[in-house]
Protein backbone atom coordinates (compact mmCIF):
# COMPACT_ATOMS: atom_id res chain seq x y z
CA UNK A 1 0.00 0.00 0.00
CA UNK A 2 1.42 3.20 -1.23
CA UNK A 3 0.68 5.85 2.19
CA UNK A 4 1.63 9.48 2.30
CA UNK A 5 2.53 10.98 5.30
CA UNK A 6 2.13 14.30 5.94
CA UNK A 7 3.63 15.83 8.42
CA UNK A 8 6.58 13.34 8.59
CA UNK A 9 9.17 13.77 11.13
CA UNK A 10 13.04 13.48 11.72
CA UNK A 11 12.42 13.26 15.49
CA UNK A 12 12.13 9.79 16.66
CA UNK A 13 9.83 10.34 19.58
CA UNK A 14 7.35 11.81 17.58
CA UNK A 15 4.30 9.73 15.89
CA UNK A 16 4.55 10.63 12.72
CA UNK A 17 8.47 9.44 12.87
CA UNK A 18 7.53 6.38 14.85
CA UNK A 19 4.54 5.89 11.81
CA UNK A 20 6.89 6.53 9.29
CA UNK A 21 9.18 3.34 10.60
CA UNK A 22 6.43 1.11 11.52
CA UNK A 23 4.63 1.42 7.96
CA UNK A 24 8.25 0.43 6.23
CA UNK A 25 8.58 -1.91 8.88
CA UNK A 26 5.18 -3.69 7.66
CA UNK A 27 6.04 -3.25 3.86
CA UNK A 28 4.30 0.00 2.81
CA UNK A 29 5.65 1.45 0.06
CA UNK A 30 5.87 5.18 2.41
CA UNK A 31 6.25 9.00 0.82
CA UNK A 32 6.89 11.24 3.50
CA UNK A 33 6.18 14.73 3.28
CA UNK A 34 7.38 17.71 5.13
CA UNK A 35 8.14 21.06 2.83
CA UNK A 36 12.00 21.38 4.77
CA UNK A 37 13.20 17.79 5.43
CA UNK A 38 15.17 16.29 2.41
CA UNK A 39 15.17 12.30 3.83
CA UNK A 40 14.31 10.73 6.70
CA UNK A 41 16.01 7.75 7.64
CA UNK A 42 17.44 7.09 3.78
CA UNK A 43 13.67 7.75 3.01
CA UNK A 44 13.23 10.71 0.20
CA UNK A 45 10.92 13.42 1.76
CA UNK A 46 8.24 14.95 -0.80
CA UNK A 47 7.95 18.96 -0.32
CA UNK A 48 4.27 18.36 -1.36
CA UNK A 49 1.89 15.72 -1.86
CA UNK A 50 1.28 16.80 -5.55
CA UNK A 51 5.41 16.11 -5.91
CA UNK A 52 4.54 12.42 -5.55
CA UNK A 53 4.28 10.11 -8.60
CA UNK A 54 1.88 7.76 -8.81
CA UNK A 55 -1.20 6.51 -7.04
CA UNK A 56 -1.80 6.85 -2.88
CA UNK A 57 -4.19 4.60 -1.44
CA UNK A 58 -3.36 6.39 2.46
CA UNK A 59 -3.17 9.77 3.48
CA UNK A 60 -1.96 10.03 6.94
CA UNK A 61 -2.38 13.40 8.72
CA UNK A 62 -0.06 14.43 11.57
CA UNK A 63 -0.44 18.24 10.89
CA UNK A 64 -2.85 20.86 12.37
CA UNK A 65 -6.29 21.52 10.59
CA UNK A 66 -4.65 25.08 9.67
CA UNK A 67 -1.93 23.71 7.94
CA UNK A 68 -3.78 20.85 6.03
CA UNK A 69 -6.67 23.51 5.43
CA UNK A 70 -3.94 25.04 3.26
CA UNK A 71 -3.07 21.76 1.48
CA UNK A 72 -6.51 20.45 1.50
CA UNK A 73 -6.48 21.02 -2.72
CA UNK A 74 -3.74 19.34 -2.95
CA UNK A 75 -4.85 16.66 -0.96
CA UNK A 76 -8.27 15.90 -2.57
CA UNK A 77 -6.48 16.03 -6.33
CA UNK A 78 -4.08 12.87 -5.19
CA UNK A 79 -7.11 10.81 -4.89
CA UNK A 80 -6.33 9.10 -1.94
CA UNK A 81 -8.39 6.01 -1.09
CA UNK A 82 -8.84 6.90 2.49
CA UNK A 83 -7.25 9.55 4.41
CA UNK A 84 -6.62 9.14 8.32
CA UNK A 85 -6.53 11.98 10.40
CA UNK A 86 -4.75 11.19 13.36
CA UNK A 87 -5.23 12.53 17.12
CA UNK A 88 -4.66 16.57 16.70
CA UNK A 89 -5.12 16.61 13.06
CA UNK A 90 -8.97 16.44 13.09
CA UNK A 91 -10.10 18.59 9.98
CA UNK A 92 -13.91 18.52 9.70
CA UNK A 93 -13.93 21.10 6.55
CA UNK A 94 -11.50 18.75 4.78
CA UNK A 95 -13.08 15.26 6.29
CA UNK A 96 -16.72 16.70 4.81
CA UNK A 97 -14.78 17.73 1.28
CA UNK A 98 -12.91 14.34 1.29
CA UNK A 99 -16.00 12.42 1.92
CA UNK A 100 -17.84 14.04 -1.16
CA UNK A 101 -15.31 13.06 -3.01
CA UNK A 102 -15.39 9.65 -1.94
CA UNK A 103 -12.64 9.22 -0.07
CA UNK A 104 -12.76 7.34 3.08
CA UNK A 105 -12.09 9.30 6.15
CA UNK A 106 -10.80 7.74 9.33
CA UNK A 107 -10.68 9.53 12.53
CA UNK A 108 -7.76 6.98 14.10
CA UNK A 109 -4.23 6.96 15.08
CA UNK A 110 -2.28 5.23 12.63
CA UNK A 111 0.29 3.44 15.00
CA UNK A 112 -3.00 1.91 16.76
CA UNK A 113 -3.94 0.60 13.51
CA UNK A 114 -1.20 -1.02 12.34
CA UNK A 115 -0.52 -2.38 15.43
CA UNK A 116 -3.87 -4.02 16.23
CA UNK A 117 -4.23 -5.34 12.81
CA UNK A 118 -6.85 -2.57 11.73
CA UNK A 119 -4.65 -0.59 8.79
Amino acid sequence: MNVAVIGASDKPERFSHQALVLLKQKGHAVFPVHQRLKTIEGTTVYPSIKDITGPIDTVSMYVAADISTGIAADILAAKPKRIIFNPGAENPDLSQKARAEGITVIDDCTLVMLRSGKF
